[in-house]
């Protein structure tokens, strides 16, 4: 069976290694310039920092498995408890940034990064689906699995004789405006290490150097869906400044050395299917990521999962 995979995040990394291991012949393609998607990491100067996901949980068996893998290999370890006092559920982090995990999940897969696909065509005079890439190249596949945001997905199916659930495709999208900072000292940040909804603007405030992520004092500030969409179309420069100044609080005597803007336009679905993928009628094409099995780093995983099982069953 061939299958084409949309999208190299965890979802998309994770249902390509399940087909594989299933016998499949799979490649996958992804318009971003490395594999990860939300599992994203950037360097700031020395600092390392995570802009996507910041931590995971791990409570299905499923998952739970993939983190002990990662565990013993050294990968991923337990940030902390909970955020306000422990709650008996480890956050995990991955050691070297969030990115690795995608980097190990891609080794031996045929990904192709900077790969931008076009279309998604079902048409009966085609033994098969055919994905068209933006450079006019066009591969036939048996499968195809998408895992991109379901704007995007849509976009892509919209004009491919593909009978689409409108439902499906109404899912909005919040915003997320992400301000990366590299500091000259150690952040006022609680022990734990992050915090959850600290005031008005942020969602989250992540200490990069308490997750182990970076041998230099840095942190990742997001703001909040409301937050984001009244100043999504702000000057950059405006941005930098309102936000720093609303760090000011969680940087205690730090100053800011570097600084990295960060806009995630499809950050977080609003609503969730209530399967963990969508299959057409002909069950040729399916749909996973975050919108199906729920938005964080365990639903992705468990979405991929599902999806290569719905080609390989």
């Amino acid at each position: 069976m061939r299958v084409a995979i949309i999208g190299a995040g965890l979802t998309g990394l994770i249902a390509g290694r399940e087909l594989v291991r299933g016998g499949a012949d799979v490649v996958v393609f992804d318009k971003g310039r490395s594999p990860g998607g939300r599992l994203a990491t950037r360097r700031i100067g020395g600092a390392t920092l995570d802009h996507g996901a910041q931590f995971f949980t791990a409570r299905s068996p499923a998952f739970a498995a993939q983190v002990a893998d990662w565990g013993e290999r050294g990968l991923v370890h337990v940030w902390n408890q909970g955020f306000n006092g422990t709650d008996g559920h480890p956050r995990y982090v991955a050691t070297n940034g969030m990115n690795s995990l995608a980097k190990d999940l891609a080794v031996d897969l045929d990904v192709q990064c900077s790969t931008m696909v076009f279309a998604i065509r079902d048409e009966p005079d085609v033994n098969g689906i055919t994905v068209v890439i933006d450079d006019g190249t066009a591969h036939t596949v048996d499968a195809v699995i998408v895992t991109c945001p379901l704007p995007q997905a849509f976009a892509l199916m919209i004009d491919g004789g593909i009978e689409l659930d409108e439902t499906l495709f109404r899912t909005d999208y919040d915003r997320t405006v992400g301000l990366l900072v590299r500091l000259d000292g150690p952040a006022a940040i609680p022990a734990s290490g992050g915090i959850q909804d600290p005031d008005e603007i942020f969602s989250f405030i992540g200490d990069n150097a308490s997750k182990g992520v970076s041998t230099e004092p840095a942190v990742t500030f997001h703001a909040n869906p409301t937050w984001s969409e009244a100043h999504w179309d702000d000057e950059n420069d405006t941005l930098v400044d309102q936000l720093t100044a609303a760090a000011q609080p969680w940087l205690g005597d730090a100053s800011i050395l570097e600084h990295s803007l960060k806009k995630w336009r499809l950050a977080t679905p609003r609503s969730i299917w209530p399967d963990p993928c969508w299959t057409t009628a002909n069950g040729r094409i399916v749909l996973a990521g975050d919108a199906f099995a729920g938005p964080k780093i365990e639903g992705a995983h468990n979405s991929g999962l599902a999806a290569a099982h719905t080609l390989l069953d």
